[in-house]
């Protein structure tokens, strides 16, 4: 009797070394979790007291433990994709060309949910983003050369947030300069002195934030649902320019080079392993669906009111937000300029980001939100840099921001190829990923969405030049 009490109040002693090893091994395990299952192991949940108590609550917990920790870099990443120049690009394809893009989006959603897919996996695995995994496998002139494509698309997506900011606070009477220096500052102090965690959330309550807003708009527009229910299945094509442009637009606003450098960043940056795939994965599908269901309502809203009517010009995105009162409501007009500007700060947050992120990561200098600025000078020094340089041009006299915003998102999808490719080729390279390597099914996938953006950025030229 007194043996049996023994081993039962002191399960660990009992059993000698294995006791000793088991511990060991459940506090190893335990360092890779998040607080919550840390404290299970550390006996601060009821139930923790022995080994079995311990691993039986791991065990129980587990499935939720991972996907809390692995929700942010698919659904955060999916928002900002509506950001103002998506916001801008897909108001003016619903103005000017009605219900006929919104196959677009939707084949948009498919092709992002593949490509992010495939960027969270080099994140998992590595523990690197993308401008370190470039320069560690193919050099350090490749990695400035995915560095610099990368940079240059960002500076126009980021004077983007900056003219969306002025454009949407315009409404009220704020001047540009105005708002451009106080979301400047107000940015990068949040994300200098913000923690992690507490980042992470801000950026996806604006997320839902946006995607209610331009949702009730869409509703209030009172739109043909059955014609956007067609148009959403049944292509209309036009060889023209113009179409071509539009759909570049579409496309290089939903899926972003900046994307693709932000999921893997942040993925990395969050500590996440391979065995959180399950859990991204989930994420990542959460993410691709909400972004583009909000860019279908932001074109369905502009289809039922500005193309119907015969607006099909928009000249600022004020005016887009103004245009919707007399067909929709005043309210509809405050909730359309209330989305874009929360849509253009998520993307002030997150395009320079993931800039800094690229950047520090291709030359191995310190980085992440987890540093404070002495810590970390370089990269909060280039983060107030990228912010600072695009609050510049927005302040410009005259300057045409609604087609610095659209064009943006068209340079994007020039680019975009460029940064996939690099994105493909190691996401299928075994050494580097091992069984996280994407398989024939996943890389067939994504090869088709280089090919089909690479056809898209080809018959962009060809018809710009030939006047179609």
């Amino acid at each position: 009797m007194a043996l049996a009490h023994y081993v039962k109040e002191n399960p660990i002693r009992a059993v000698g070394p294995l006791g000793g090893l088991l511990a060991r091994a459940g506090r190893a395990f335990a360092d890779r979790l998040p607080l919550a299952a840390r404290k299970a192991v550390r006996g601060g949940l009821p139930g923790a007291g022995s080994v079995r108590g311990t691993w039986r609550i791991l065990i129980q917990r587990a499935p939720r433990i991972a996907l809390l920790a692995a929700i942010g870099p698919g659904l955060v990443s999916g928002f900002a994709d509506n950001d103002a120049g998506g916001i801008t690009t897909y108001s003016v394809v619903g103005a000017r060309f009605g219900y006929d893009l919104l196959w677009v989006v939707l084949a948009s959603m498919i092709a992002l949910g593949i490509t992010q897919e495939v960027g969270a996996r080099l994140g998992l695995a590595t523990g690197q983003g993308l401008g370190g995994l470039v320069r560690e496998r193919f050099g350090v002139r490749w990695a400035a050369f995915a560095v610099g494509v990368l940079l240059i698309a960002n500076l126009g997506d980021t004077v983007a947030e900056f003219a969306g900011i002025g454009a949407a606070l315009a409404l009220f009477g704020v001047p540009a300069p105005l708002s451009a220096a106080v979301a400047a500052v107000a940015m990068v102090t949040l994300l200098a002195r913000g923690s992690f965690g507490r980042i992470q959330w801000v950026f996806l309550c604006i997320g839902m934030a946006v995607s209610i807003a331009y949702a009730v708009s869409a509703v209030m527009a009172h739109p043909d649902w059955g014609q956007a229910g067609l148009r959403l299945v049944v292509p209309r094509i036009d060889p023209s320019a113009a179409y071509l442009l539009a759909v570049m637009g579409t496309v290089g606003t939903t899926i972003t080079p900046w994307g693709q450098a932000f999921i893997q960043s942040y993925t990395a940056d969050k500590r996440l392993a391979p065995e959180h795939l399950g859990a991204s994965r989930l994420d990542i599908t959460a993410g691709a669906i909400v972004t583009n269901v909000v860019a279908g309502f932001i074109v369905v809203a502009c289809a039922a009111t500005l193309w119907a009517h015969g607006q099909t010009d928009i000249p600022d995105a004020a005016t887009a937000a103004r245009a919707l009162g007399p067909f929709a409501g005043h309210l509809a007009t405050d909730l359309f300029a209330f989305g874009l500007l929360a849509a253009s700060l998520l993307g002030l947050g997150t395009v320079p980001l993931t800039s800094t992120y690229t950047a520090t990561e291709a030359f191995g200098w310190e980085r992440g939100l987890q540093w404070r600025w002495r810590e970390a000078p370089v990269f909060y020094a280039l983060l107030a840099f990228f912010v600072g340089v695009a609050a510049l041009f927005v302040v410009v006299p005259g300057l045409p921001l609604i087609q610095v915003m659209f064009l943006s998102q068209v340079f994007d999808g020039l680019l975009l190829p460029v940064v996939l490719v690099f994105v493909m080729l190691m996401g299928a390279d075994r050494r580097l990923l091992g069984p996280l390597a994407s398989g024939r099914v996943l890389q067939a996938a994504g090869w088709a969405v280089v090919v089909v953006t690479s056809a898209l950025s080809l018959g962009l030229i060809v018809a710009t030049l030939v006047g179609a």
